[in-house]
């Protein structure tokens, strides 16, 4: 672990590596299918980019992967909602807000229940 990451709270990272791979992955989507060519080859490779970082700055986060999983995916599913409105201006259907409460609701059980 690098000892300059000791310094920041672990939500940075999290809140960091979420963002990078929902716009990675958004990238990559939108590279896929509505860009040919160039354009494609070239979103592409931000797409790849974001996404390594992504991986990268999630397990600079000063804590056990096991202990970040529960907060990673509850804010992994508020990123990936904000993003889907901007990026294709998708909102959220009502069995996905559902969802959503059940899945932010593990995550935060996941990371603050103690045994």
């Amino acid at each position: 672990m690098l000892k300059s990451t000791q310094n920041f709270h672990p939500i940075f990272f999290i809140l960091i590596a979420t963002i990078f791979e929902v716009s990675g992955d958004a990238i990559v989507r939108m590279a896929i299918y509505k860009h040919t060519g160039l354009i494609r080859i070239g979103l592409m490779l931000l797409g790849m980019i974001l996404l390594f970082v992504y991986g990268f700055s999630l397990n600079l986060a000063p804590v056990g992967f096991g202990q970040v999983v529960g907060l990673y995916i509850a804010t992994l599913f508020i990123v990936w909602q904000f993003i889907n409105f901007i990026a294709f201006q998708t909102t959220p259907t009502l069995p996905t807000l559902i969802g959503g409460l059940f899945i932010v609701t593990g995550g935060i059980i996941v990371t603050f229940y103690k045994n």
